[in-house]
């Protein structure tokens, strides 16, 4: 009976570890230096962060078409690349989900959403799933503002664009704009990491 009892608990133990797991453990740490990456953009060219020579560093935004929470950021999304790529920090957008599970991200789908929607930005897949991972991202969106060392790219802030996805004029605390902001003032980050509020990532 006791044995019984004992494999209960360890089973239940195993099972809340596996809920409660934040997979970002294994990914990237605010100060963690990013490795660089090969993707492929909607242009069928591949995209990396060393393209960008004149950088001074990059929002990178794990995203898709068919999250509802990633759909609502769209117009964000379009306009930090507006207001920052000029200055230094450039959006680059990378849609991670498994397109067997999520069919409505393939690359025909991402360059049909990114024609209507006019993105000025790269929109690039994650073949195989293997950069995701790799920052630790758990949601669509979400945010990884790296700064351009002589060290490689510093991740500086992880999380989500803002604080209020439903209504962007209701937004109280712009997370991105204020980190690239205070990294183009000389500043210290306030908030360096927030919860990225949006859909699982697809695998």
């Amino acid at each position: 009976m006791k044995t019984l009892r004992l494999l209960i608990v360890m089973v239940l133990g195993v099972t809340l570890f596996a809920f409660t797991n934040d997979t970002r453990d294994n990914g990237y740490k605010i100060g963690d230096l990013a490795t660089d990456f090969s993707l492929e953009n909607i242009d069928g060219n591949k995209v990396s962060l060393s393209d960008y020579t004149d950088a001074k560093g990059f929002i990178v935004i794990f995203t898709c078409n068919t999250c509802p929470y990633a759909v609502a950021y769209e117009d964000r999304i379009e306009a930090l690349n507006k207001k920052y790529a000029s200055k230094g920090y450039p959006v680059i957008a990378i849609m991670p989900n498994n397109t067997d599970v999520k069919p409505g991200d393939n690359m025909e789908a991402m360059k049909a959403r990114a024609k209507a929607k006019g993105f000025t930005f790269p929109y690039l897949m994650d073949e195989g799933q293997k950069i995701y991972p790799q920052y630790g991202a758990t949601k669509t969106p979400h945010v990884y503002l790296l700064e351009k060392t002589r060290k490689g790219n510093v991740v500086k802030y992880i999380g989500a664009i803002d604080d209020n996805y439903k209504d962007a004029s209701a937004v109280n605390e712009k997370y991105v704009e204020n980190a690239v902001d205070a990294l183009m003032n000389g500043k210290d980050i306030k908030v360096k990491e927030t919860r990225a509020i949006g859909c699982s990532i697809k695998v």
